[in-house]
């Protein structure tokens, strides 16, 4: 960054150009551990779905039916705990996921291992159908990196909440902001769902209320339902 600001002083002060980047992006590629110049961003690849399925896998074949996959219960007296990512603290940043992984409260499906590397460059979301017993809930959507000795990396994530009536499922989209990322041959794409990330997010109550005035907290059973996805900006990357 300093080097780029002289270059940038040199263009502006004293007409010289010559120390300017080509392109008018330069992002970091996680995974690759490399800077790389871009024309625009992003840099609009197609977006590929993800679909789960009840066996915890990670697939690109669409559910023919929107049925039930998978129960799991939120205690907000046991709230699931926020691991890395975003923040300005020393365990910020990507972290391995094992323990938060093992937990009862924490849903994950993983896709087959890469043959050819995958590049993820842009923004990330995740379509949730959802169903809940109380008639509401947060959800936290995680995407991780997941290599060849099965250590699971965050990448990027996101919180939406969702309210729901009876036992019919709605849908939330949950923005998990944008990424540079490179998942390496061998590697397996994986997504993380569960019913919260705290303290980085406050603690759904399970009620509707509001996180900061609830004075009441109701454990939430969520399911998760066929029709959801993960929507990946990606494309093979190249070499």
């Amino acid at each position: 960054m300093f080097a780029e600001s002289l270059a940038w002083l040199r263009a502006h002060l004293c007409a010289d150009p010559s120390g300017l980047r080509p392109t008018a992006v330069r992002v970091h590629i996680g995974g690759e551990n490399a800077w790389r110049d871009l024309d625009d961003w992003p840099p609009a690849p197609a977006a590929v779905p993800w679909y789960p399925t009840a066996e915890g896998h990670l697939t690109r074949q669409a559910a023919t039916d929107p049925v039930p996959l998978t129960t799991f219960r939120y205690d907000p007296a046991d709230p699931t705990p926020s691991l890395g990512g975003p923040l300005l603290s020393r365990g910020a940043g990507p972290r391995d996921n094992g323990t938060l992984e093992a937990r009862a409260d924490v849903l994950t499906f993983t896709g087959p291992p890469l043959a050819e590397p995958v590049d993820v460059l842009g923004p990330v979301s995740a379509r949730l159908s959802i169903s809940t017993d109380t008639g509401h809930a947060d959800v936290f959507a995680r995407l991780c990196d997941v290599d060849a000795a099965g250590r699971s990396v965050n990448v990027c994530d996101g919180l939406g909440r969702v309210r729901t009536t009876g036992d019919a499922p709605s849908q939330v989209t949950v923005e998990m902001s944008a990424t540079a990322h490179r998942f390496a041959a061998g590697h397996r794409i994986r997504w993380q769902i569960s019913g919260g990330a705290h303290p980085r997010y406050a603690r759904g109550p399970g009620t509707g209320e509001a996180p900061a005035d609830a004075t009441t907290f109701t454990p939430v059973r969520i399911t998760l339902h066929a029709d959801s996805a993960l929507s990946l900006p990606q494309r093979a990357a190249r070499a």
